[in-house]
């Protein structure tokens, strides 16, 4: 791993690799459950969105800076009770799938949640996406369910697989 670099990504550097990586998985996977590239513009929405809540991206890069692979999390439930509860998400690049990077993401990610006092961290992962659900396996999450058709993509039914992941943290939970 030390010709790769982990990073915090940033709205200038990394915006415009990110919506690649997003849009290669909206064209030709089913990862995301969208039909349409989405525009440079909704980067800017998506970043502010991340600051806002003190989300991390956590980014690998190559040794010329070049983005490999990237994760964030957000918000599970609009809810308030739900603010020790996350929804994780994990992306790489087409060309350098298979060499760990996602787990290098998801690790970074698991410890940030720790360290922002998440106690649940949420996977919704289409269920035929057997890499993604070994991996989380790999690293300790859990099945916890199975919504069956809740998607239709290049025509037919998708069905979304959740994976938990239950932390020791916070040390002292509060109401409200």
């Amino acid at each position: 791993m030390s010709e790769h670099t982990i990073v915090h990504c940033t709205f200038e550097r990394h915006a415009d690799a990110i919506l690649e990586i997003f849009n290669d998985a909206i064209l030709n996977s089913t990862a995301l459950y969208d039909y349409q590239p989405r525009a440079p513009q909704s980067m800017v929405g998506w970043f502010d969105a991340k600051r806002a809540g003190g989300f991390p991206v956590i980014g690998v890069e190559d040794r010329d800076g070049v983005l490999l692979a990237f994760g964030s999390y957000g918000t599970f439930r609009a809810w308030p009770a739900y603010k020790y509860t996350v929804e994780h998400s994990v992306y790489v690049h087409k060309d350098h799938r298979g060499h760990g990077l996602g787990r290098t993401v998801m690790r970074e990610l698991i410890a940030a949640a720790r360290q922002n006092d998440v106690h649940a961290m949420m996977g919704g992962i289409d269920a035929t996406n057997a890499g993604s659900i070994a991996l989380h396996e790999q690293l300790g999450f859990k099945h916890v369910g199975t919504l069956p058709e809740v998607g239709f993509k290049f025509g037919r039914w998708l069905d979304l697989a959740f994976y938990q992941l239950l932390l020791d943290t916070p040390a002292h939970p509060v109401d409200g």
